[in-house]
């Protein structure tokens, strides 16, 4: 049972949400043999196309070791390939495949229907208002100096 004191705090609320919505959504990409990061690269590569592996790490703020090993599954999964890059022989350049980016599709599809569930109790209006609400809080977080 949460601290009644902390159900008083928006951060307390969102951090805990979160926390719920990323869970289940990771239990549901693990039956699958995924997490939440592999989703995150085949998004990045869907909407930016191929790119040097280093460039993806920042992009997704996910340490350089740490996004090897999840490129590594993809690429185990067909998901991917990583090539050298023949401008620069030290750069690995990760590309979608056909079958990543159908399976972007339907890892989309089951993240929607974890936040189908997650926010059954509000309208769609509400839903609408808590994205573009969110998107605005998160852009205004990431633009601030660190």
């Amino acid at each position: 049972m949460d601290p009644e004191g902390l159900m008083g705090l928006t951060i307390y609320l969102l951090s805990q949400t979160a926390r719920l919505g990323k869970r289940t959504l990771d239990d549901r990409l693990a039956e699958q043999g995924l997490r939440l990061r592999h989703m995150a690269v085949l998004a990045a590569l869907a909407d930016g196309g191929p790119v040097a592996q280093q460039e993806l790490s920042q992009r997704l703020r996910i340490d350089p070791g740490d996004l090897t090993g999840v490129v590594d599954v993809l690429e185990a999964q067909h998901l991917v390939t990583r090539t050298v890059d023949p401008g620069d022989r030290r750069r690995r350049v990760v590309r979608p495949t056909d079958a990543g980016t159908r399976r972007l599709a339907e890892l989309e599809a089951l993240a929607e229907a974890v936040a189908d569930e997650l926010l059954a109790p509000l309208t769609p209006e509400r839903r609408r208002r808590l994205h573009e609400d969110l998107d605005v809080v998160l852009r205004a977080a990431r633009a601030r100096p660190s």
